[in-house]
């Protein structure tokens, strides 16, 4: 699906780099000159994303900002400006802008950004199908006992203002879960945050949740309006919440019991009207005994706790997941009317995957990329699978560990290039967990691994890990 992408620049030479910039990233554009024009041209048609100058005849930037923030509050808008201070651009925030930018800023930094907003966007945006998925393109698939319980939890609790935490294994789905809830809830016109505590330094963490004020820390240069001020009125849902660390607990915790919060290095209580989502793969029990959670945030947070079950443990729904994978991938890998072997999914029925619906979807993209043009084979998820087996093997040791293991075999006359099997056996976990921490953005990833943007798509292509463009975080179920 293609992204829209309103631009309102005034100078026209700037508009048309930052247009041919856009077009080539698979965006589409429109642009207009004036504020009072962008204005009129956001309320006739639908945008995924607005990037505004600050100074605009017709109507300046930030009067422009509020007016659309209040007519769309979901609607990320992202100013650029070369004019004024840093505290105009922090107003343009408290405003209602998704982020701002300081002109000149790299194209890297401005396509990074978009990429975000988009993202953002579309999980407001692109609705959630439960149980019967035929078009959607996202869905929580399956109508076994357990995935039926699953939604007959989420009809009790969406409409409903109580905190909910959500728990399954990695992979099952639990961001799917936590949209639907806000998809289905009397806050689904109002903006949906959501924020990944593992994906993002922990001296980070609490600056990206409540903000901070300049000075605060090394670095520190400007304030920064945190995701909870951002969500006001909204929700925020908490990924991976047993990562947090003591002190950021604490303060979620007064967040949770006083609905307000305070930025690093001020003193000012700010209020703030938010429904908080959260999930964890990890045994938040276990993690209260040995101190490593507290014990008072636990029972906030689990108000209300919606389990996922693992994909073993239903098997009767995989057929229909394997459909609404190979139909979702059938367009971007250039593969019409998509189709698999019966054995095949039968075999796939049989297995114990470990990294549920998320590993499901990503051998099925893999075999169908190893078949095409023809019917996926039972054959070709085994290799797929058999070949991803491997490569999770060198998880559980070091890398030395790794090549000691590897020259043993050499040795052996097991293994007769052990230079070209260690980079093929980590060249894709390398790019998987790149992809992953950088939340589908090519370019972040690239530019952590050292390599081309060029290059990464070509292996993210080769190792069936391409996201399509401007992905939600995984977690289709």
């Amino acid at each position: 699906m293609t992204a829209r992408i309103l631009l309102i620049e005034d100078d026209a030479r700037l508009a048309a780099i930052l247009q041919k910039l856009l077009t080539r990233e698979g965006y589409a554009v429109d642009h207009v000159a004036r504020g009072d024009e962008g204005l009129a041209q956001s309320q006739c048609q639908p945008y995924d994303v607005i990037l505004t100058d600050l100074k605009l005849p017709g109507l300046d930037g930030l009067s422009l900002i509020s007016q659309l923030h209040a007519a769309k509050p979901r609607l990320p808008i992202i100013m650029m400006t070369a004019h004024g201070t840093t505290e105009t651009a922090i107003e343009a925030t408290k405003l209602g802008a998704f982020e701002y930018l300081l002109k000149p800023c790299e194209p890297e930094e401005l396509l990074d950004l978009i990429a975000s907003a988009v993202a953002h966007s579309q999980r407001m945006t692109i609705p959630v199908e439960l149980g019967e998925a035929r078009e959607a393109r996202f869905a929580l698939v399956g109508n076994s006992r357990a995935m039926q319980e699953v939604y007959k939890q989420i009809g009790r609790v969406a409409a409903t203002p109580v905190t909910v935490l959500i728990r399954g294994a990695t992979g099952t789905g639990k961001e799917l879960v936590a949209r639907a809830l806000y998809q289905h809830s009397d806050r689904a016109d109002k903006p949906f945050i959501a924020v990944n505590c593992a994906a993002i330094p922990e001296t980070l963490l609490e600056s990206e949740l409540f903000g901070h004020e300049r000075g605060a820390f090394t670095g520190a240069q400007t304030r920064r309006i945190g995701r909870f001020e951002q969500a006001h009125g909204g929700t925020i849902f908490l990924d991976e919440i047993g990562d947090l660390s003591p002190g950021t607990q604490a303060k979620l915790l007064r967040v949770l019991q006083e609905r307000c919060i305070q930025r690093l290095g001020g003193d000012e209580t700010i209020h703030v009207n938010v429904r908080v989502l959260a999930a964890t793969h990890q045994d938040l029990e276990k993690a209260i005994a040995e101190r490593e959670f507290r014990e008072d945030l636990f029972y906030r947070l689990s108000v209300v706790t919606l389990r996922l079950p693992a994909l073993r443990d239903r098997a009767e729904d995989i057929p229909d997941l394997v459909r609404f994978f190979m139909q979702r991938h059938a367009t971007d890998l250039a593969i019409r009317d998509p189709s698999i072997q019966p054995e095949a999914i039968a075999w796939l029925q049989r297995q114990p995957w470990p990294g549920n619906v998320r590993q499901l979807e990503n051998v099925l993209r893999q075999a169908m990329l190893l078949a095409r043009p023809f019917a996926v084979g039972l054959d070709h998820v085994q290799q797929v699978l058999a070949r991803n087996a491997q490569a999770l093997d060198i998880r559980h040791l070091t890398i030395a560990g790794y090549i000691t293991e590897l020259l043993d075999r050499a040795q052996r006359g097991e293994v007769e290039d052990a230079f070209h099997r260690l980079i093929a056996d980590i060249e894709p976990e390398l790019y998987s967990q790149a992809i992953r921490l950088a939340q589908g953005n090519q370019a972040k990833a690239a530019r952590w691994l050292g390599v081309t943007r060029l290059k990464m798509h070509d292996k993210l292509t080769e190792f069936g890990l391409l996201p399509q463009r401007n992905p939600p975080p995984p977690g289709t179920a």
